[in-house]
């Protein structure tokens, strides 16, 4: 059967900075979210051509937003700032990034890093979610839980309500399906038409609407469920994926890279058409999940390096190595000129002081496996 495809592109984004709001910025937001807190409402700072919505909620942190062609901001106080927790959450909405994509994501938030006097440095910038969607138009489609073929161990639900609670229910319409886990790789499949109806999200009804006039189609009309049933088709990945299995940290790590894992994506979850077959791995791949993989394909096609993730990996684990090696070679010539070695000596200075490296390490209060293990803990290439 055909399916019309409304609508695909990225549908979340985040990223997370490791740095600390300037004093100016706190006291600012600090008064924002006093008065949010004394009128009941939210507080509109400027920064030029930025507004930012300033909540009373956040705790001890401070909650706002740029709007729905924006993003969501979360900032925590430097004076107050748990230990490894980033300083600065950003959560691009799903509008800007249906309307603009990657490029106005990036440079809204660059926008606003610039007007907000936040100094920052690319090293320190973190993706922790991205999720890419595709709604079709496909009245005849119900989610099937048993034509999911996913990697062991993998939690699927199945949903019949807009808050996607897991239902015991028989007979009810089924309305959505959740396979895996956000922090690392999860699809939905859901009746996104019954969520734009419910929470008045009418901006996607005016996207797809669009994709129709451009293949000369008719306006949906949602009050005609038969006529206007959109399934959507989310692939998200979280920072389990993206920053310990790819590697993706900064915007360019994310342009390079983003096509291979959802490529990665769509061969270890798959949407098939049950068969009697008892191995699953052999179930016919879905019309929709075709679908999918096509569109993946030729939207991200310019996001794809062809590297493996274990490539990547190595890649960074050599440099690092290599780094490392660079550091001792200088402690080590910044301890001979303390001893007073002349360059002639040099080469019989590191063969007498690896012996002294020796015994210290032998002399160490902790055990040697205790403090491997604990250096191994720091260094995750895997």
């Amino acid at each position: 059967m055909e399916a019309d495809i409304l609508h695909s592109g990225f549908d979340g984004l985040k990223f997370t900075v490791e740095t600390d709001i300037p004093a100016e910025l706190r006291t600012a937001l600090a008064e924002a979210k006093a008065l949010a807190i004394q009128t009941d409402a939210e507080t509109l700072l400027e920064f030029g051509p930025v507004a930012l919505s300033v909540r009373r909620t956040g705790g001890s942190a401070f909650s706002a937003h740029t709007g729905e062609y924006g993003a969501e901001w979360y900032f925590l106080d430097p004076e107050n700032r748990p230990a490894n927790n980033p300083g600065i959450t950003v959560d691009f909405r799903a509008f800007l990034l249906a309307t603009g994509g990657l490029d106005a994501a990036e440079k809204h938030f660059r926008d606003c890093m610039d007007a907000f006097g936040i100094r920052y440095a690319e090293h320190l910038l973190r993706v922790t979610r991205v999720d890419y969607a595709i709604d079709f138009l496909a009245p005849w489609f119900e989610p099937d839980r048993e034509a999911l073929v996913v990697p062991p161990g993998t939690r699927v639900q199945e949903h019949t309500g807009i808050d996607e609670t897991e239902t015991h229910a028989t007979g009810a319409r089924v309305t959505g399906l959740r396979a895996g886990a956000v922090a690392n790789r999860q699809l939905a499949i859901y009746d996104k038409r019954q969520e734009v109806m419910q929470k008045g999200k009418l901006g996607w009804l005016t996207i797809w609407n669009d994709a129709r006039a451009q293949l000369n189609r008719t306006p949906l009309d949602l009050s005609d469920r038969l006529a206007s049933q959109v399934w959507r088709f989310e692939l998200r990945m979280g920072a389990k994926q993206l920053r310990n299995r790819w590697e993706m940290r900064s915007w360019q790590d994310l342009r390079d890279m983003v096509g291979d894992a959802y490529t990665e994506f769509c061969e270890k979850i798959r949407y098939t058409t049950p068969s009697g077959d008892s191995n699953r791995a052999r179930w016919p791949t879905h019309d929709l999940w075709h679908d999918v993989t096509s569109v993946i394909a030729n939207d991200l096609h310019e996001n794809c390096s062809g590297v493996l993730p274990s490539e990547v990996i190595e890649t960074n684990r050599s440099e690092h190595m290599r780094m490392l090696d660079r550091q001792i070679l200088g402690l080590l010539v910044s301890r001979a000129a303390a001893s007073e070695v002349r360059p002639s000596e040099f080469q019989g200075f590191l063969d007498r002081h690896i012996e002294t490296l020796k015994l210290l390490s032998e002399e160490h209060p902790t055990p040697l496996p205790e403090r491997l293990s604990k250096a191994a803990a720091r260094y995750r290439f895997k």
